[in-house]
Parts: structure tokens; C-alpha cells; sequence
């Protein structure tokens, strides 16, 4: 069991992370109510600079534990801060969007509230979602 939580954290474009925070907060109320700890936390950013920072950001978050990049084009250095953080061991779900960042992804989703459901049922330890079975997969 988490005894501190999980951490879903969305970035990207501001009306696409707000379509995937609906999709995980809705999720993660279902979860939390059974007892988890689990938050959702948004970072609405333009710019490739902008948002490769932030990603290299995630790994020192505490309890980040997945990410979803949520826009309609994301590739160059966001890619290899995502590859970075996977290393880490934090998996990425990217919405289906131009850009290279879609290849280097766990796992791609084409709707974004699914895609923040997908996350949290990922972090939820009261889910039996897991990202390793469907990575490289698109939805």
C-alpha cells in the first residue's frame, strides 16, 4: 500500500491539461474515497524550453509517480527529458500529437480525459491497470 500518496502530474497546452485533469481528478476521487492519497497536479506551459524544464523538473517532485503530456505538438528536447525520466523510473502517457515525443511515450491516448484516467488507475495500488502491459501501445 502507498502510504504517502501518488502524484499524477499533467503538462502542457492549458485547454488539453484541463480536458486530462478532468478525466484523472474524476478517477482519483473514486480512489481516494477507498482510502488512497492521490493527487493531480497541473503545469499549463507553452514553449519546447518551457515545458523540457518542467519535465526535468518531475523526477524531483515528491511522489510524482507518472505524467502526462498533454498537447498538440511536443518533440526535441521535451523527448529526451522524457526518455531522462522514464529512465528514472517515472512512466509518460502523451496525448496523440505531433512531434517525436509520441514515440518515446509509455503509452499514447487520443482522448485526453481517458488519458488522466488511464494515470491514475497506473498510480492506484486499489486498480488493476498496469502501464508495462501496454506500453508502446495507442488508444
Amino acid at each position: 500500500e502507498k502510504i504517502y500518496g501518488s502524484r499524477v502530474i499533467i503538462i502542457g497546452g492549458g485547454a488539453q491539461v484541463a480536458q486530462v485533469a478532468v478525466g484523472a481528478v474524476n478517477e482519483a476521487d473514486r480512489h481516494n474515497l477507498r482510502g488512497e492519497r492521490i493527487s493531480v497536479d497541473t503545469i499549463p506551459l507553452i514553449g519546447e524550453e518551457a515545458i523540457a524544464d518542467a519535465v526535468s523538473a518531475v523526477s524531483r517532485l515528491p511522489r510524482a509517480s507518472i505524467l502526462v503530456l498533454a498537447g498538440a505538438l511536443m518533440g526535441g528536447r521535451i523527448t529526451e527529458e522524457v526518455a531522462r525520466l522514464q529512465e528514472g523510473g517515472i512512466p509518460v502517457i502523451a496525448l496523440k500529437m505531433a512531434g517525436s515525443v509520441p514515440s518515446q511515450a509509455d503509452m499514447v491516448v487520443t482522448d485526453p480525459i481517458q488519458a488522466g484516467t488511464f494515470a491514475v488507475m497506473h498510480v492506484a495500488s486499489t486498480a488493476v491497470f498496469d502501464i508495462a502491459r501496454v506500453r508502446g501501445r495507442e488508444f
